[in-house]
C-alpha cells in the first residue's frame, strides 16, 4: 500500500570550479530542459525522414524554436506573474539563470514556426505545427519533472496515499504531486499524437494534431490548476488563477483549428 513520499532530492546534480568564472552548478531543471530539446530532435528527425524532408531544414527549425521558447517563456513569467517587479527592474528579465519560465509563454513558438515556415516547400505553417505538437507534448513532461526536482509549482495539501512531502521547503505534510500529474498527462498526449501521425504521416489533415494538442493539454491545465497552490498572491483573489485564465483562449483556438481540419477533410473528399 502506498504511503506519502518524502521528497528531499537536491535540485543540483553536481558542481565544479572553473578558473576565473567561479563555481558552475549543473541542475536537474536545466538538464531536463536541454534533454527535452534533444529527445524532441530525435523524434522530429524520424518524422522528417519518414516524410522525406531535408535534415538541414530540421536544424533551422530547431534554432527558431529554441529561441522562441526561451524568450516567450521568460517574458510570460515576468509579465503575467510578476509584472510590477519586472517593469520596475527590466534588467532582471534577462537573468534567466535565476529561474522563472512560464509554459504559456512557449506559445511564442507559434511565431518562431511562422518565421521558419515562410517559403518552405511542402512545409506549411500548420504542417509544421502539427509535428511540433508531438514533441512539445513530450517536452512538457521533461519540464514538469524539472519543476519536481526544484520543489516548485507545488500542489495543495492532501491526505492521498501518493502525496509528496517537500522537505526542501521546510514542510512536514503531504501535497498533491501536480508536477507528476502533468508529466504523466504530457506523456499520454505525446503517445496519442504520435500514434495518430504514425497512421497517416504525410496524409494527416493539416491542423488536426495541433488542434488536439491545444484542446487536450490546456483543458488538462485548467483541471490540474485546481490541485495547485497559486504561484503569486494576487491569484488568491481570482475565481480562476492566471494559468487557467491563459488556458481558456488556447482551448478555444484549438477547437476552431480542429473543426477547420475536419471541415477541410470533408471538403477535400467531396
Amino acid at each position: 500500500m502506498l504511503s506519502e513520499i518524502i521528497w528531499n532530492v537536491s535540485p543540483d546534480i553536481f558542481s565544479f570550479d572553473i578558473p576565473v568564472l567561479g563555481t558552475l552548478t549543473v541542475r536537474w531543471y536545466g538538464f531536463l530542459f536541454a534533454s527535452a530539446f534533444m529527445v524532441g530532435q530525435v523524434v522530429m528527425l524520424q518524422i522528417f525522414k519518414a516524410e522525406g524532408k531535408p535534415k538541414s531544414d530540421l536544424e533551422a527549425m530547431t534554432l527558431y524554436v529554441i529561441i522562441a521558447t526561451l524568450v516567450g517563456a521568460r517574458l510570460a513569467h515576468c509579465l503575467f506573474y510578476q509584472p510590477d517587479y519586472y517593469l520596475k527592474n527590466p534588467i532582471e528579465i534577462l537573468k534567466v539563470w535565476e529561474g522563472g519560465l512560464a509554459s504559456h509563454g512557449a506559445l511564442v513558438i507559434l511565431l518562431g514556426v511562422y518565421l521558419y515556415s515562410r517559403g518552405r516547400v511542402g512545409q506549411s505553417y500548420l504542417w509544421v505545427l502539427d509535428r511540433m505538437a508531438i514533441v512539445v507534448a513530450l517536452g512538457g513532461a521533461f519540464i514538469r519533472m524539472g519543476n519536481l526536482f526544484n520543489s516548485e509549482i507545488i500542489g495543495k495539501p492532501t491526505d492521498v496515499a501518493w502525496g509528496f512531502v517537500f522537505t526542501k521547503l521546510g514542510e512536514d505534510f503531504a501535497r498533491h504531486p501536480t508536477q507528476v500529474y502533468e508529466a504523466i498527462s504530457c506523456v499520454l498526449l505525446f503517445l496519442l499524437l504520435y500514434g495518430l501521425w504514425n497512421k497517416t504521416k504525410e496524409k494527416t489533415p493539416e491542423g488536426r494534431l495541433v488542434g488536439i494538442f491545444f484542446v487536450i493539454l490546456f483543458s488538462l491545465r485548467i483541471f490540474h490548476e485546481f490541485f495547485k497552490e497559486n504561484q503569486v498572491r494576487f491569484e488568491d483573489e481570482l475565481a480562476l488563477n492566471m494559468g487557467q485564465l491563459l488556458s481558456i483562449p488556447v482551448v478555444l483556438v484549438g477547437v476552431v483549428i480542429l473543426l477547420m481540419s475536419f471541415r477541410k477533410k470533408i471538403t477535400t473528399e467531396k
